[in-house]
């Protein structure tokens, strides 16, 4: 008994984790694809695991201590793999492929102590495994690191002294496939390497510093390169260039520190205050934090709020200063103003930044009317949505998510689902860990709420990969809930919801055993026939699951099949038939039940003039019932 429970630890650990990996989807561009071919194979599994939930006493304890320690070690692997310094991914490529090849190595070892053909198992979910299996053992085969012609020279330089000359070709050929053509460049993989020396415990070892000897050799590689265009720009000048062109080699005007951006070192065009009181340039923050860091770059103070607010003062000041050195004054990014449409049919500009802090206000009042401006913002409008989600009101609308004012609620499920329209913002929303919130209010919300909350998982659901994050959250059990006792549009958008989740073969289980057949049947045979459509649709996806078939099965529910075939929609016919196909696959009592109800020439003629998919499925149950169409 007391394995038994270690087991069942043991499997929601290998859920849990698998998807925590699936939830890491930044990775440098160098590995980018080795990365994310180990994730999804990990994800894959997950349906495996969640149906050993239900047999646990048939996988050796064994077995899955193994599989967790790789998986754990997986996981930690793409961790570093996701924000690393490019040049220390290349210097230390053969220690990358030792630990690629070690999670394939032991994966492969770990999943053949389990006996598959002793489980009850689909056939479709050996295949699964089978295929994960040896997509790991041809990885761990032909796994190649990247950029060996980099590591090369790379590695001639790292060898060499601070103060020796190094080759113009090798620091070309460096800066040319890394992409860095600038300081700015250099400063942002200089923070990546400080990053990944404090998420190391802070420790600069022996190969850290030495990339920083190769950053500045880069460093001065750039600078030198950029006075040599300079140069070339000034002297032997065609006779044909206007005199203003040679004002290129006069000297420019010294540029106080405080106006360039800590991260670029550039003169601010937009300067913004982060939560620290640190002023950046926007777009270089704004990538840093879309990059996937929670601090301040230059305290490593972990960030309070995701908020950029403009720096309004320096932002003059730098302006004066250009206007009087005769240099172009920058021109601002943020301040941005979003345009609603008003009830009598005008345009309303709303500034974006003044939202942004009634958002993050500890103010119900604030909070409730940000909150709603973002619903009416992104409804409509689809560049709204984009600049909403840039400015970082996601994750501030997810936290209003769990507040207990159900207006805020309200508007804040509803703000999501508007955002979530626009593809890119699934993936952020997702990354905001949203999914209990929404869960959260689809199990406590008004019902209004629940509805939108239903909505937004049916629009996120759209990606497959988050079907497995959503069906693994509880939010089938609150979506069948809705289906049951919702509203008109409650059901409509739970049943949305229910179809697109119930793709993923794990998600069919939870909906079956969430109670989901029984309504189904019933809202077959309701007067007003409403939800006919949505329930049949569903039900020709969950008989493909053994516990569906087994449901359908069980709920004397075939005369009402088969009345749809004579008289339903064609959509409907096409459905019913489907799933008396499954019902009626291997038990003579439901094929006799259907055939003595007058089936057969409604299903020849469905064969002869319906879809493709309605004539094969009409000529797969007459095949059933011994009938044989003429060809």
């Amino acid at each position: 008994m007391a394995e038994t429970n270690a087991a069942n630890i043991l499997l929601h650990n290998l859920i849990n984790i698998s998807n925590q990996i699936s939830q890491i989807s930044t990775f440098n561009s160098l590995i980018k694809t080795q990365c994310l071919d180990l994730s999804r194979r990990i994800t894959f599994l997950i349906p495996l695991f969640q149906h050993l939930l239900n047999d646990v006493v048939s996988v050796p304890y064994h077995a899955l201590v193994s599989l967790q320690q790789v998986f754990l070690s997986a996981k930690q692997l793409l961790l570093f793999c996701s924000q690393p310094s490019q040049l220390y991914l290349i210097l230390e490529r053969e220690k990358i492929r030792c630990k690629f090849n070690d999670v394939a190595s032991h994966f492969e070892q770990a999943i053949s102590e389990i006996s598959y053909d002793k489980l009850d198992i689909s056939e479709e979910l050996k295949e699964q495994v089978a295929l994960v299996t040896a997509q790991f053992r041809r990885a761990k085969e032909h796994f190649d690191p990247p950029g060996l012609e980099l590591y090369e020279h790379l590695l001639s330089i790292y060898n060499q002294n601070s103060d020796v000359n190094t080759e113009h070709s090798a620091l070309h050929l460096i800066c040319e496939k890394l992409q860095f053509v600038s300081v700015e460049d250099i400063k942002q993989e200089s923070l990546a390497l400080h990053k990944m020396i404090v998420d190391g415990g802070g420790c600069f070892d022996k190969s850290t510093q030495g990339l920083s000897t190769v950053l500045k050799k880069i460093e001065d590689f750039l600078l030198k390169e950029s006075e040599n265009i300079a140069v070339l720009s000034s002297v032997d000048l065609p006779p044909h260039i206007d005199e203003p062109c040679v004002k290129l080699n006069c000297q420019l005007p010294v540029m106080p520190e405080e106006f360039r951006c800590p991260i670029s070192l550039e003169l601010m065009k937009d300067p913004v205050i982060i939560s620290t009181g640190q002023t950046y340039e926007r777009a270089c923050i704004k990538k840093w934090l879309d990059s996937g860091h929670g601090t301040c770059p230059i305290t490593q103070q972990i960030l309070s709020s995701p908020i950029l607010i403009p720096n309004h003062v320096l932002y003059s000041l730098i302006s004066n200063w250009c206007e009087a050195n005769g240099v172009e004054p920058p021109k601002r990014l943020g301040n941005l103003r979003l345009c609603k449409e008003t009830s009598d049919g005008s345009s309303e500009f709303i500034d974006l930044d003044t939202l942004m802090r009634k958002l993050a206000s500890r103010d119900i009042e604030d909070q409730r009317c940000a909150a709603g401006e973002f619903r009416l913002l992104a409804k409509h409008d689809s560049l709204n949505r984009k600049l909403i989600a840039e400015a970082g009101a996601i994750p501030l609308l997810v936290d209003l998510l769990f507040v207990s004012d159900a207006g805020i609620q309200e508007n804040a499920v509803t703000a999501l689902l508007n955002l979530s329209i626009y593809e890119d913002n699934k993936e952020c929303i997702m990354a905001s860990e949203a999914v209990a919130g929404i869960l959260h209010v689809l199990e406590n919300g008004s019902m209004v709420a629940r509805e939108n909350a239903a909505a937004t998982f049916f629009s996120l659901s759209a990606a497959n990969e988050n079907k497995v994050a959503i069906g693994a959250s509880g939010a089938i059990q609150a979506l069948v809930t809705l289906l049951c006792e919702g509203s008109q549009r409650g059901k409509v958008d739970a049943a949305a919801a229910l179809f697109n989740l119930c793709f993923y073969q794990a998600n069919k289980g939870r909906a079956i055993k969430a109670g989901i057949v029984p309504k189904l049947i019933e809202m077959l045979t309701e007067p007003d026939g409403q939800m006919r459509d949505e329930a049949l649709t569903i039900m020709a996806m969950l008989v493909t699951h053994p516990d569906g078939k087994a449901a359908i099965g069980s709920m004397n529910a075939i005369p009402t099949f088969v009345e749809i075939i004579i008289n339903g929609s064609s959509r409907n016919k096409e459905n019913a038939t489907s799933v008396l196909v499954h019902v009626c696959r291997g038990d003579p009592l439901h094929l006799s039940t259907v055939a003595s109800l007058g089936v057969i020439n409604p299903l020849l003629e469905l064969a002869e003039n319906g879809s493709e998919r309605a004539n094969r499925k009409a000529a797969e149950l007459l095949e059933l019932l011994g009938i044989y169409r003429p060809v």
